[in-house]
């Protein structure tokens, strides 16, 4: 379980649900089981469901009566909460990004360190891959994806570079898009410049930030009040939308009141004012949690929202 993913922020994130004994929860990105177990250790006679929607997850999978694993995207979790008849939940741990298994396997082309092709699908049932981005997209669009997924300065120069030598043949490997793009790359932030560039492609392939806003309107549609909704964010744009949901109940951050008192309806309290991140001694011991920020809100009572 280690080898496959270690667990961010694994105590603040579970200590954020508040767990009930007998609860019922959901962990919304199962990976290598790290914080599904912990969850499992402070449950009684609960539930807890696991999604994961990378097939490779399975080996993990605990051998527990308590749990139920889902191979699905977590914009799901609505339909399968019903499907298993809990009705309203007590607790959901959402752990977003990408799974340090998904990294460092080279086949599945997350990472520009390894000489690959261009995969980046989370879903290897889905079609649509990174080399299909790179080789079909228009330029217009290829523009808004570095510029929006990636916050990449000189998109317009990047998806020059592309088209030019898609021209001449197609885009398949990491060493092929590296060679396309290589007078593109500031000389002195390569890796962080390729960082970018990589997590721009791995949003568009796998939908990651509208199945995010999916997930945020079910979890505030199977929660009870009073349960709570723990998120690990790695990036501003992910961050965002979950600071947005939670300060006003929804991911566009507009503040909306009752047609009749006009009080505002936020539907969620947040529990930790400031944003919790990882201590010094987890990001030497696992530099991945550097940029992971741990957000937590409790559910409002429908008839008590103010």
């Amino acid at each position: 379980m280690s080898e496959y993913h270690v667990p961010v922020l694994l105590k603040e994130s579970v200590d954020g649900l508040d767990i009930r004994p007998g609860g019922v929860y959901l962990d919304l990105t199962f990976g290598g089981g790290g914080h599904s177990r912990e969850i499992l250790n402070r449950l009684q006679q609960g539930h807890l469901l696991g999604f994961d929607q990378d097939e490779d997850a399975l080996v993990n999978v605990p051998e527990d009566e308590r749990f139920i694993f889902v191979n699905h995207n977590f914009r799901y979790l609505r339909n399968f909460v019903r499907y298993y008849g809990f009705g309203k939940v007590d607790g959901i741990l959402a752990d977003l990004g990408v799974s340090s298994h998904e990294f460092d396997e080279a086949d599945r082309g997350f990472s520009f360190r390894y000489e690959a092709e261009l995969d980046m699908r989370m879903n290897r049932r889905s079609k649509l891959k990174a080399s299909d981005v790179l080789n079909t997209y228009t330029d217009d669009v290829l523009v808004n994806i570095f510029r929006n997924y990636g916050e990449v300065e000189n998109a317009g120069r990047l998806v020059g570079a592309i088209v030019k030598a898609r021209q001449e043949k197609a885009i398949v490997t990491s060493e092929d898009f590296y060679q396309a793009i290589f007078s593109c790359i500031p000389k002195m932030k390569e890796k962080k410049y390729l960082a970018k560039v990589y997590q721009a492609l791995r949003i568009e392939v796998n939908g990651e930030l509208d199945a995010l806003k999916e997930m945020l309107g079910a979890a505030g549609e199977v929660l009870r009040p009073g349960g709570r909704l723990v998120v690990i964010t790695y990036h501003s744009l992910e961050d965002r939308l979950v600071k947005n949901f939670f300060k006003t109940g929804n991911i566009e951050g507009k503040v909306e009141k009752d047609m009749i008192y006009g009080h505002e309806t936020k539907g969620f309290e947040l529990v930790n004012r400031k944003v919790i991140v990882p201590s010094e001694d987890e990001i030497t011991a696992n530099p991945r949690a550097r940029s992971a920020k741990l957000r937590i809100a409790v559910k409002s009572d429908d008839k008590l929202k103010d």
